[in-house]
């Protein structure tokens, strides 16, 4: 029988593995000036249960984060999805139809709903998918493009020429030099790049890093460019760099949390380890503290 492991390792980067954990979680963070971004992890589903279960889920997590706002307690909740957690992998029209499910509920509840961008073998896919919902749908979705991936110029491109709402970020997942940039030097440059462009051309982008060679560039083209505070906001990952994340709000910039939950926290909590070598001796360190 497999071990389950403990969800003491996760906590540094989960919430909570219950929606009903996490509540508190975003009440502190928007309390604190910050804006929050809500996950419910799980991706690549191959059973259509499963991935109507999740489509139910997000429909239930869209009305309690609009309850939410309405009553004063969240600031401008949004929701983040990984397509493949609505069936992408097993029928893309199947999924089509469940992100209209969820689409038709935000809209009304005025919900912004993020498209997570995942590995490789499903970006296409995914962009191929929001282009279908976006011209019904264009105030309350939008797409994350990675810097890290070659093909991201043109994507660049073609959500500005959209005015759509991106969130850019380097990129997490382990893809080969054929179709990604390897050395940090050339993705820091293609981030700087594409920033730039969505600051200029784009529409409310989401600057995602915890890079501070990144923010600074953020901060000082914004700047030179007399780009306010307003058109564009910083987004970071719940439980990495917290001090930084508030010191930008104090600094009058809007700053968004990205709060995943629930019980498939092991690929995400991977990921995180994968990503920064302190993330491990954090989690070692704070294994056995009270």
């Amino acid at each position: 029988m497999p071990v389950k492991l403990p969800f003491v390792l996760a906590r540094r980067f989960v919430a909570a593995e219950s929606l009903e954990g996490t509540l508190p979680v975003l009440r502190q963070l928007c309390a604190e000036g910050l804006y929050v971004t809500v996950d419910r992890l799980g991706e690549y589903v191959h059973d259509r249960q499963q991935a109507l279960a999740t489509r139910d889920a997000y429909l239930g997590l869209i009305d309690v984060l609009a309850n939410e706002r309405d009553a004063g307690r969240l600031r401008d909740a949004n929701v983040s999805l990984k397509l493949s957690s609505l069936g992408q992998k097993i029928d893309e029209a199947f999924c089509l139809d469940n992100l209209h499910q969820l689409l038709e509920a935000a809209r009304p509840r005025d919900v912004f709903i993020r498209l997570d961008m995942e590995g490789s073998d499903l970006t296409e896919s995914t962009l191929r998918i929001f282009e279908q919902v976006y011209p019904d749908y264009p105030d309350h979705v939008g797409p994350v493009l990675q810097a890290y991936l070659k093909r991201t110029a043109r994507d660049i491109a073609r959500m500005c020429e959209l005015k759509a709402r991106v969130r850019l970020c380097k990129g997490a997942y382990k893809e080969p030099p054929e179709i990604a940039y390897q050395d940090m030097p050339t993705i820091r440059a293609r981030f700087i790049e594409y920033m730039q462009r969505l600051l200029l051309e784009g529409r409310y982008p989401g600057i995602a890093t915890h890079d501070d060679v990144l923010i600074e560039a953020t901060k000082r083209f914004a700047a030179e460019h007399q780009i306010g505070s307003d058109r564009f906001e910083f987004q970071m990952l719940y439980g990495i760099r917290p001090e930084t994340q508030r010191e930008l709000v104090r600094q009058g910039y809007r700053m968004r949390v990205y709060v995943p939950y629930g019980t498939e926290w092991l690929p995400y909590f991977y990921r995180r380890l994968r990503e920064r070598k302190e993330n491990v001796w954090f989690v070692v360190k704070n294994l056995f503290r009270r």
